[in-house]
């Protein structure tokens, strides 16, 4: 059995699973050990280029609008290896290769693989999503043992928030900054599960371009920011975006010192484990006095207001 992942998050599964010996291809954004030890197949034309919130918008926007796509795959490559499974999704066609592209590319491939499209909605599907993976590559029972270390991590959350009748948080979630996104998927229930509510948000649906006076009004007691596709250094270059609206300093989570800024992975990567690590942040973030931010965790948190994350 030969696989290849054109998508990180299912990547990240694979190796979560311990079933990276059937991986023998990769994309560019894959975790790092993947991209060292496999070929790497999928790229992009904005790949070691800097570009701002907004000119990324702008590109994806105009490459969407005109039926384009900015990745590209290495078909000689692809070739060489003739997979038996090539795994990719139809979540988001911004984010990553999709599979209208990668049946273009499949079609002229000597051996015909078979495509495997994850589509998550929601937390739920995304832990489905590990099974149908497993069960492609013929190794199913690594994903039940995987995902029952997960659910007991979630447990211990959920069990300690009711023990302690904890209210929910009032949060908001950002994806993007210019233009602001509202957070959407699996990203709502992940706030649920850490003690919060996002009533901007999309659960189980798209994120959206929401207006600023409407958060504004909605006033959240905890912000956080974890736009998709930046790690926590290359979104508080672009932090002044916010800071500088009309009544940022009014924001309860201002006042609260509540603004955490957080990497994309923990959210808009949805692999089962890190999603639960945003899970486990979050319900820190939310909750202090109930949980600590796990010490392997805390590279991933910047609080802009510099307070001590305890760990």
């Amino acid at each position: 059995m030969k696989a290849v992942s054109f998508l990180p998050a299912a990547t990240q599964m694979i190796y979560d699973m311990g079933l990276q010996d059937l991986l023998y291809g990769v994309t560019f954004e894959c975790p790092p050990t993947s991209r060292t030890e496999n070929e790497i197949l999928v790229r992009c034309v904005l790949e070691g280029k800097e570009y701002s919130s907004e000119e990324i918008d702008k590109i994806f926007s105009a490459s969407k609008a005109q039926g384009k796509s900015l990745y590209y795959v290495e078909e000689d490559k692809l070739q060489a290896i003739a997979p038996d499974i090539v795994i990719t999704q139809d979540v988001c066609e911004v984010c990553q290769i999709d599979t209208k592209c990668t049946q273009a590319v499949i079609d002229n491939l000597e051996k015909t693989p078979q495509i495997l499209t994850i589509t998550p909605q929601s937390l739920e599907d995304v832990f489905d999503s590990v099974i149908t993976i497993a069960k492609a590559l013929g190794r199913e029972e690594a994903a039940y043992q995987h995902l029952a270390k997960l659910q007991q991590r979630i447990d211990s959350v959920i069990d300690k928030l009711r023990e302690h009748r904890a209210l929910p948080k009032r949060v908001l979630l950002l994806e993007w900054i210019e233009p602001i996104y509202n957070c959407g998927h699996w990203i709502p229930h992940q706030i649920a599960y850490a003690g919060g509510i996002d009533m901007l948000s999309n659960p189980s649906g798209d994120s959206i371009v929401t207006q600023w006076d409407k958060i504004v009004k909605y006033d959240p007691e905890v912000l956080v920011i974890a736009p998709c596709g930046f790690e926590t250094q290359r979104s508080i270059e672009e932090l002044h975006l916010l800071t500088i609206k009309n009544g940022w300093g009014n924001l309860r989570a201002v006042q609260n010192k509540a603004v955490f800024v957080l990497d994309y992975d923990l959210f808009t990567q949805p692999s089962a484990s890190t999603l639960v690590n945003g899970i486990e942040i979050l319900a820190a973030l939310f909750h202090p006095t109930l949980f600590n931010i796990p010490k392997h965790l805390v590279h991933k948190v910047y609080p802009i207001f510099n307070q001590t994350l305890a760990t």
